[in-house]
């Protein structure tokens, strides 16, 4: 596979073994600017430890992630988020006690180091930006309200917003709508269109349904091998990926 011109994240033969077990096995794909890559795949497949080498929370055996030609594989996690990189995990990680407000607050990325953060007030800018930040999560009348109050969904919209206001170029997001309503799964799929306007996003997501409404190229991982990529109706109408796994 060659890499595209333009390309923001190039994964060439990535590889992670555990004992012997090969999770991750030569996986390689490419995802350029403004895209909504989806990768899906039975329990088991590997998902989720593609994000963990990408972000740098697990340690690769061989290969290269390339970010704008930064090569991540040799990075701590902090220098791979200040990259660009942000990572939501499958649970929701917000400070339950802090209003909406203060969760976006506390995320702003002025306080990155000791500096940043003793200088840091809460000017018209921050709050500006917070606004923004908070219209495009469904939150803008609910900043004042502690986030232990907030329904799952709202949670998870809130941590989306606590990775956007760090303003990173790629997002990656674990199943951000598993324990959803109907109408919260309809706003995540309108947000995350709107975020690729200005970033890439790589979700990893079990809902098709939900997966057909955001993804712009998918990719099927099979016992941590790429079992087919391409378009959602390339991937559904594949012998291989019905037998795997939507036939099931």
């Amino acid at each position: 596979m060659t890499a595209p011109q333009g390309y923001l994240l190039k994964v060439e033969g990535l590889t992670v073994s555990f004992d012997g077990f090969k999770a991750v096995n030569d996986l390689s794909f490419y995802v350029e600017p403004n895209e909504c890559r989806v990768i899906i795949g039975p329990n088991g497949a590997g998902k989720t430890t593609v994000l963990d080498l990408i972000c740098g929370r697990t340690k690769a055996t061989d290969g290269s992630v390339k970010f704008r030609e930064k090569e991540l594989l040799t990075m701590r996690e902090d220098q791979i988020v200040h990259a660009g990189v942000g990572r939501k995990f499958q649970t929701p990680s917000v400070y339950e006690d802090l209003t909406v407000f203060e969760n976006l607050e506390i995320s702003y990325p002025k306080g990155y180091s000791v500096f940043g953060a003793l200088a840091f007030r809460r000017d018209a800018v921050v709050q500006e930006r917070i606004q923004e930040i908070a219209e495009m999560i469904f939150l803008e009348d609910m900043l004042s309200e502690k986030a232990a109050f907030l329904s799952h969904g709202q949670k998870q919209w809130l941590e989306i917003g606590m990775l956007l206001i760090q303003d990173p170029e790629l997002l990656m997001l674990d199943e951000p709508v598993a324990g959803m309503s109907v109408a919260e799964r309809v706003k995540t799929a309108e947000l995350l269109n709107r975020i690729i306007a200005d970033r890439s996003v790589i979700v990893i997501e079990h809902d098709m349904g939900f997966v057909e409404d955001i993804a712009t190229r998918v990719n099927v991982l099979h016992q941590g091998k790429m079992l087919s990529e391409g378009s959602m109706a390339h991937v559904k109408a594949d012998p291989k990926v019905i037998e795997v796994y939507l036939g099931h």
